[in-house]
């Protein structure tokens, strides 16, 4: 059986780089403590704000169970 959980992170000016390690340790996390095996797919997208300006992160996981 296939499952998705999506985990998302607000991005700020100057920051991201350390946002995203923290959104990487996230999904790690998730993957280690839920002892998933195979993961199938992880995507990213970001969302921005009424200026087109990127202001967050959404990441998608599928795993297998």
């Amino acid at each position: 059986m296939f499952k998705v959980k999506t985990f998302g992170m607000e991005l700020r000016p100057l920051k991201a780089m350390h946002e995203l390690s923290e959104l990487d340790e996230l999904v790690n996390n998730f993957i280690s403590e839920s002892s998933i095996k195979k993961v199938v797919s992880v995507s990213d997208v970001s969302t921005t704000d009424d200026k087109g300006e990127t202001i967050g992160l959404i990441r998608v996981l599928c795993y297998e169970t």
